[in-house]
């Protein structure tokens, strides 16, 4: 069994799945340090306006802090705003219809820690994709886990193109004449449904 060990990231971008493809069990990063500006805690849609940003908003400061200490501000009305934002996007994509439920449940759980959140989202992302890879935490933290350690590899300013391992593989999708590469895995999903698999195979040159 081939095991990737990787960090936390809410609602995945195509890059951080795309990366999976060849491994059987995902090991997600359990005991390292909260990370601002990065895709723990955020990922991009595409709506009418063009790309847009999604942050899951966070209840204090974080510097030092574990990640699964990291809790969610419920105080905001984060869910609301979000699922206006994500209706508006892929209401009228030809997959929307079936994710939306699964997916209303998840965000409006009322789940107060990120990491586990995010973990949840992981697990029905890879229902949807009708993979039966396994997710498990790391147990402790390992500086120099081996060449199946990707933690960090994915950075919100530093595009997957420049990974030679990685190609853009272009998809219809709902807003805009000019595709917009490696968004959150749902935009690919709302846009070529089971056909999303196929997708993630040709971005991954390994």
């Amino acid at each position: 069994m081939r095991r990737l060990l990787i960090e936390s990231h809410f609602l995945p971008s195509i890059e951080f799945f795309a990366l999976l493809q060849g491994y059987d069990d995902i090991q997600i990063e359990a005991h390292e340090h909260f990370e601002k500006q990065s895709y723990r805690n955020r990922c991009y849609i595409l709506t009418v306006h063009g790309v847009q940003r999604l942050t899951i908003p966070l209840s204090r400061r974080h510097g030092k802090m574990p990640i699964t200490s990291v809790k969610i501000d419920n105080e905001v009305r984060w869910q609301a705003n979000m699922w206006r934002t994500l209706e508006s996007a892929y209401a009228n994509s030809p997959f929307f219809e079936h994710y939306r439920v699964d997916l209303y449940r998840v965000l409006h759980s009322g789940e107060r820690f990120l990491f586990m959140l995010n973990q949840q989202i992981l697990s029905l992302c890879l229902k949807w994709l009708g993979s039966t890879k396994t997710i498990s935490v790391s147990a402790s933290y390992d500086a120099e886990a081996g060449r199946d350690d990707l933690r960090n590899v994915i950075l919100v300013k530093e595009p997957f193109t420049s990974r030679t391992f990685l190609r853009p593989v272009p998809y219809h999708q709902v807003f805009g004449s000019t595709f917009v590469p490696n968004l959150s895995i749902l935009d690919l999903l709302c846009s070529v449904g089971p056909e999303a698999g196929q997708v993630l195979g040709s971005v991954s040159t390994r």
